[in-house]
Formats: structure tokens, sequence, C-alpha cells
């Protein structure tokens, strides 16, 4: 950690002075340096000064207590500053709650996800009592989001929907996009694409109105791309995984934002059967400076695929699982392609043969024969297989596929031309084309007629006309 110092001309400050004491001491003398910055914040000063200097106090003494990971001290922080909040501009104090927030939600500080919980819920009921309905707000989000982490989303969406209403009377853009962003992520760990596409596309109408911060732009795509991937159009899932990464890497202040996103781009390719596409992906130049356990997982699902290899991507699963099934969408996408991998392996086994023991089967794919029997009972279901399982010898039969023969459908059609050609053969005998023609001439000769009493009509006027003149 690292404190900043103050640049205000009025050196004889007491604060001041107080503050520049305070950042001159030993960086290992924790106690004194907390024991100070609160020191400051207890005094009754209210001059700009002093606002200035109790704002920085305040920022500097979250970050030694999160980077001491003193968890309980930083909560009871944030109860400590509000006297403070009463004579500061309600903007600024959003800043300074928003900030002492991530420091709480960091992972050095070791506060769990209740624990969260508890340090937003009693801040809300202090903004409201306080009537600070910006700051609210923007609580009543942090708390949907923590609900969203700990995976409690009907408590998430009761949250979003009584704060969707608000903020939509209030027509804050900003927070409307954040609101329905996690929205559509809700939607979509309850698997429900359809809601979960429309909360996504208002919150791109949303973002299309006010000036989207590019990180804020990176979540959009992102959450498009999962929901691309999700519908299995993974080429579409792609660029929108690259948008959001690319972004990550100018803008982002953390790796691991960057690294998630690189890491749906792997998938994508994997699970479009672009695999060496992926030695490609990591061997370019933005890609090189991250690496990790994250990374390396999806490289060795990537070999185990191109090898076809059903063992080797237990292996790696196996491996790496704390990296591969703590992101519920990888390991759901993971957890296709092995069902994929398992069907090819089968049906290659299988296809010499029209009747196989299950023991056999399993032998040579090296599973479990309950396993087997399940998987092949799923896929004569899926109609994958035709054929059935004889539960009493234990063994698969196949059925030889029943390929429709092209002849018959080929004779029914010249049948069925020849029929037309008959009966337009016999129409034509009983005079019926000969009337049509005999109509048409009729048809002809009227018009002829007509055209003849109209140049004779024109002749009659002209001659009225010469006698008049006469």
């Amino acid at each position: 950690f690292f404190f900043v110092v103050m640049d205000i001309d009025e050196e004889n400050h007491e604060l001041v002075t107080l503050f520049d004491k305070i950042v001159a001491l030993d960086s290992s003398k924790h106690q004194e340096i907390i024991d100070g910055y609160q020191n400051i914040l207890k005094s009754d000063l209210r001059d700009d000064q002093a606002v200035r200097v109790k704002e920085q106090a305040i920022y500097n003494l979250g970050d030694l207590l999160a980077a001491t990971g003193k968890a309980k001290e930083l909560n009871q922080l944030l109860r400590e500053v509000r006297p403070f909040f009463t004579y500061v501009p309600k903007a600024k104090t959003a800043k300074i709650v928003r900030k002492l927030f991530d420091l709480v939600a960091q992972e050095t500080v070791g506060n769990t996800v209740d624990q969260q919980i508890a340090v937003c819920e009693e801040s809300i009921d202090w903004s409201r009592q306080e009537k600070r309905t910006f700051l609210r707000h923007r609580l009543q989000t942090r708390l949907a989001d923590l609900y969203f982490q700990k995976q409690a989303y009907q408590p998430a969406l009761t949250t979003l929907n009584s704060l969707l209403r608000e903020v939509r009377r209030l027509d804050d853009k900003q927070l409307l996009v954040d609101i329905q962003l996690l929205e559509s992520k809700v939607y979509q760990r309850l698997r429900n694409l359809s809601k979960s596409k429309a909360a996504l596309v208002a919150s791109r109408t949303a973002a299309n109105a006010i000036y989207c911060p590019p990180l804020q732009q990176a979540a959009l795509d992102l959450q498009s791309g999962i929901l691309n991937a999700q519908e299995k159009d993974f080429k579409t899932g792609y660029s929108y995984f690259y948008e959001a990464f690319e972004t990550q890497h100018q803008y982002g202040t953390t790796e691991k934002d960057a690294k998630r996103a690189l890491k749906y781009m792997l998938l994508c390719r994997i699970m479009s059967n672009n695999v060496d596409e992926v030695s490609q992906i990591l061997s370019s130049k933005n890609v090189l400076r991250y690496t990790g356990r994250e990374i390396d997982a999806m490289k060795g699902v990537a070999a185990a695929y191109k090898a076809r290899d059903l063992h080797e991507f237990e292996k790696v699963r196996e491996e790496h699982k704390a990296e591969l099934e703590s992101d519920p969408i990888v390991a759901s996408h993971l957890s296709d392609l092995y069902d994929s991998m398992l069907e090819q392996h089968l049906i290659r086994v299988i296809e010499p043969y029209c009747e196989v023991q299950l023991n056999h089967i399993s032998k040579k794919v090296k599973l479990d024969v309950g396993l087997v029997e399940d998987k092949l009972s799923q896929m004569i279901l899926d109609k994958k297989l035709n054929g059935t399982i004889d539960q009493a010898n234990l063994c698969l039969i196949v059925f030889e596929s029943d390929q429709p023969d092209a002849c018959y459908p080929a004779a029914l059609s010249t049948v069925d031309n020849m029929s037309k050609v008959i009966d337009a053969l016999l129409d034509k005998w009983h005079g019926k084309f000969e009337k049509v023609d005999e109509g048409k001439k009729d048809e002809e000769k009227d018009k002829k007629d007509e055209k003849k009493d109209e140049k004779k009509d024109k002749d009659a006027k002209k001659e009225t006309k010469k006698e008049e003149k006469k």
C-alpha cells in the first residue's frame, strides 16, 4: 500500500500538519498510522481544507486496512465516516462509499459474501433514513450483485425489479445500464434466455443514449458473447469476446476480467472445432502477458479434444477442477463437449458390430458398464443410434439403417408427370383447347369492330366541323 500526500497551500492548517506527520511515519507502524487517521476523522473542523484532508485520510486508511486484511476494522470504518457525510456533497459521498465497498470486496480482506451483504444492507438503511436516494440506488445495485455472486437469484431479481421502477422514473440512464445488465446475467444463470436477451437489449438501448465508458461496454460485449455461445453460435460469440478482451487489455485495471474474456475466446474456438487456432491466439502479442492455470487448463482441453482422447480430457478436467468447474459457463460447455466426445467414441467402437456385449464396449472405452449403458440408452432415445439394449443378455443390438431408396420417389414423380401429360392430351381431344381458341378469336374480332366504330365517329365529327365553318 502507499499513501497519497496532500497538496494544500495552507501548511499551517492543524489537520494538514497532522496528516504530514502520519505520512512521514514508518510504514511498518500500522497501528500508529491507523490511530493517526482516526484522530483526523474525529476532528470537528469543517472548512474546505479539513474536508479535503479527511477525504484523503479515509482513502489512505481504507487502503491500509485492506492491505493488512483487517476486515472488521474496514467494515467499522464505513459506519464511522457517516457523520462526515452530513456536510459533504452527495456526489462525493457516493464516490467515497463506492471506494470503500470496493476495498471491502477485495479478496485480501477476507470478507465473505454474507458479511458484505450485511454491511451493504446496513448502509442502505442509513441512506434511506438520510434520504440519500442517489447513494441508495447504487448500494441496492451492489446488493443485487452480491446476491448474484451468492447464487441467491430470487432475492437478486426482487431487488432489481423494485429498483428498476424507481430508476426509470428518475431516467438515470447510467445506472439503468448496470441494472439491466445485471438482470440479464441473473436470467442467464436461470436458463431463461428470452428474458436475458430482452434485458441485454434494453441495457444496450440505454447505453446508446449516453456516453458509455469502455469498461462498461466491455461488460456488455462479454454478456452478448455468453448468450450467443449458449445458443451455439460460437462464431458470433467469439467476436464479442474478442472485443471485450481488447477493451479490458487496453483500459482494464486488473488482469482478471481480461483473462476471463480470453478464456471464453479459447472455449469458443474449441467448441466450434477450430482447435488449431488456439495456439495462434495464445501466441499473439496482446495475449502473452496473460498466463496462469486458467489459460493452461484451456490449452489442455484443446490438446485433448484435438487428440480425441476421452481419458486425457477427463485427466485435464480433474487436474484443473478448480479453474474449470468454478466458472458455470465453462463447466456447462465442457460438459456438452464431453458428451459429444463420448458419443463419437462409442459409435466408433460399435460400428463394426450388429450385436455386441456391453462388457466388451466398456473394456474398449475403459468406462464403467453402468455409465456406458446409460449413455447408449440416451443415444437410442435421442435417435442418434438405431438399436436396442437386451437387458437379459446385457448386449446392444444394432439395427440396419433404414436409408430411403431414391428410386421410389423418382418413379412416383414420373408417373405424376405422365398423368398430367395424358390429361392435357385428352382435353385437347375433346375440343377444350379449340373452344378456347374460338373464344380468343371472337374477342379479337370485337376489338377490331370497336376500333372501326371509333374511327367512323371521328370522321363524322370532322365533317360536321367543316360544314359548320362553311
